[in-house]
């Protein structure tokens, strides 16, 4: 009975040292193995070690960046650069043997940086595939006709690459898209108006390419959109009226820096939601809509650069962060008060907005978050000392063509600032030295006076005051 029982332990003793034995590769398809070792081979740089882990018979299900699912069968791909570590990239091509992949349905290579190539044909050969973030890299040439054939996919994503050419039309084949980033390439052309066929939608965003035409007037087929951001391109025409229908749900719109022309439609006031809106930098004319002060929610609003004019309405907003309503035909005299009572504004751009007043009588609800103030070409008196040194991380202020007058040496330069332009004022006093720190500077056409310290600035940041001297200037007597 002894015998027996000694017997049964050996036997589990050699059946569990066995199983230690045996390589867990097996627990990797061996497609999927090949596929992924393709793509690493494809890798000409891994400067930051991403792929260490990807070492040929190992099991690929515990690789870096790779899942599987319960049949270790290689389903994500997900492989991302930190943009802040310079050194975060990958360099090469993408494998076309990633087809090998079969059961994938993701693939997100994002901010690698640097993967060059065209069109990743593997993709069509991805039976199973849903979503595609190819993001922050170098991929070139066109989209061609036959990314229409992807109808499986929910979210596509080429994000900042290098695609030049059209929108392909049979983009409109991609009924299930919930997301559709193509912003940052070189794309040409109109926006198809197929792409009302894409229902599902709630992220489309075009910005930064070369798109030019009217936007046409298919918004009353994306009850579900959420982001629409087609900025700087080279759209003309009126801002369409089939994008009232978006008014239920839309949380940001951006059409900023393009040549839009008309009116800004009073519609806007239904977008009860609204958080973002970007219509800067275009050719709208008349008055901003008395509707627009039914936007209680709206945080970010940028009207900048357009040929705008007086009466602009009263908002009823509870915390405005960011204001621009610089470079229109704005009279309005003083800082509104929705913005003066906003207990989270960190930007303020009111330049040549017309407004009169002495910087001291301004008293803003807090100070501490502000990151830019401009407030350029106005006929603002007084001194900014006192708003000045209340902020903690100030970037950026400009107020050239006031009325200021204050001693320079007395302004608080916090380690967050950057940019000063206090240029074609009444400023007085010495250039501190605190201000070799800075990015730009012009402190030109004032009443400073003294030697100047060793900046990197150029003489045109000095000129046109009173008794400056020193290099970039001509050497002090």
């Amino acid at each position: 009975m002894k015998h027996h029982h000694l017997s049964l332990l050996l036997l589990l003793f050699l059946t569990l040292t066995l199983r230690s034995l045996t390589p867990t590769s097996a627990a990797c398809h061996v497609d999927d193995q090949t596929g992924l070792l393709a793509f690493k081979s494809g890798i000409t740089a891994d400067p930051s070690n991403m792929l260490t882990s990807w070492k040929k018979g190992t099991d690929c299900c515990t690789w870096s960046g790779v899942n599987c699912n319960s049949n270790n069968r290689v389903t994500m791909l997900s492989l991302t650069g930190q943009p802040n570590k310079p050194n975060s990239f990958l360099s090469g091509t993408i494998s076309p043997s990633l087809s090998k992949l079969t059961f994938l349905d993701g693939i997100y290579l994002q901010n690698l940086r640097n993967l060059t190539g065209p069109f990743p044909v593997f993709l069509f050969h991805l039976p199973n595939l849903k979503y595609v973030y190819i993001e922050n890299s170098k991929l070139s040439g066109r989209i061609p006709d036959s990314v229409g054939n992807l109808t499986q996919l929910q979210a596509l994503s080429f994000y900042y690459n290098q695609f030049t050419g059209p929108i392909p039309s049979s983009i409109s084949r991609l009924t299930q898209l919930g997301q559709l980033k193509l912003g940052g390439n070189l794309l040409t052309g109109s926006i198809p108006t197929g792409i009302k066929n894409l229902n599902k939608l709630t992220y489309l965003t075009l910005e930064r390419n070369g798109l030019s035409g009217s936007i046409p007037g298919i918004f009353a087929s994306f009850p579900e959109l959420r982001i629409l951001n087609l900025t700087r391109n080279k759209f003309t025409g009126k801002i369409p009226a089939s994008i009232s229908a978006l008014a239920p749900k839309l949380l940001y719109l951006e059409l900023g820096h393009n040549a839009l022309t008309g009116q800004i439609p009073a519609f806007l006031g239904n977008f009860k939601a609204l958080d973002t809106l970007d219509l800067g930098y275009n050719k709208l004319t008349g008055t901003v809509p008395q509707t627009l002060a039914n936007l209680t929610k709206i945080f970010n609003l940028d009207l900048s650069h357009n040929q705008l004019v007086d009466p602009f309405p009263q908002l009823n907003v509870k915390g405005i962060e960011s204001l621009d309503l610089s470079y229109n035909k704005f009279h309005l005299n003083e800082i509104p008060k929705w913005v003066t009572s906003s207990p989270i504004i960190y930007s303020l751009k009111l330049a040549n907005c017309g407004i009169k007043l002495k910087l001291e009588d301004w008293k803003p609800a807090q100070t501490y978050y502000y990151d830019y103030i401009d407030l350029s070409g106005n006929q603002i008196t007084g001194s900014p000392v006192g708003l000045l040194n209340k902020t903690d991380f100030l970037v950026g202020f400009w107020a050239s063509g006031n009325k200021l007058k204050f001693n320079l040496e007395s302004l608080k330069i916090v380690q967050t600032l950057k940019h000063l332009d206090v240029s074609r004022n009444l400023v007085f006093g010495k250039v501190p030295k605190t201000v070799s720190g800075l990015d730009s500077l012009n402190v030109s056409y004032n009443h400073l006076c003294g030697q100047l310290p060793a900046t990197k600035f150029p003489a045109s940041a000095f000129l046109g005051n009173d008794c400056l001297c020193g290099f970039p200037l001509a050497a002090c007597k």
